[in-house]
């Protein structure tokens, strides 16, 4: 899906209830920089006691990503479970799903995919994480513009001098 396919999303003149977009602009080039700074960013919302859910591309980039989440950091603790796994607890605070409605989730979305999900909506915050490679600094930009287009309230975050 597209970030087009998302159009059907109706513009909200209330800011209030629209998704607040942040997006994390890194010095790294490689989808490990991006993932490890997802980790350390869920781990950061998880801590807060927010409910996250980490959308990726495919269930073998799940099932990557959730080793990762293990390790990363030795002295990191960041629980979670593939959303679609069947014994996935339900009040687990990070989710990381792939393809599929989240359910119930709606409090933050880290999105690493190359499509805005349609259901982005319905989460309070988005967060997307650019690092300087050329495919996804095209499909962020598309990302950023699509919600500014929109009207989402949009926070950019440039973290690559430090």
């Amino acid at each position: 899906m597209s970030p087009c396919t998302a159009s059907a999303v109706a513009k909200d003149t209330d800011n209030a209830a629209m998704t607040k977009a942040d997006f994390y602009n890194l010095a790294g080039q490689t989808r490990h920089d991006q993932w490890f700074f997802t980790c350390r960013l869920a781990e950061q919302l998880q801590q807060k006691k927010r409910r996250v859910l980490i959308q990726v591309g495919s269930k073998e980039d799940a099932e990557e990503l959730d080793r990762m989440l293990w390790e990363f950091r030795p002295d990191a603790f960041v629980p979670h479970a593939l959303l679609n796994a069947e014994d996935a607890p339900s009040d687990c605070p990070v989710s990381i799903g792939w393809q599929n409605d989240p359910g119930d989730h709606h409090d933050v979305m880290i999105n690493l995919c190359p499509e805005l999900p349609v259901f982005f909506s319905r989460f309070q915050r988005l967060a997307e994480v650019i690092v300087q490679e050329d495919a996804v600094l095209e499909y962020t930009r598309l990302h950023y513009r699509f919600l500014k287009d929109r009207g989402y309230p949009l926070k950019y975050h440039d973290r690559r001098m430090g």
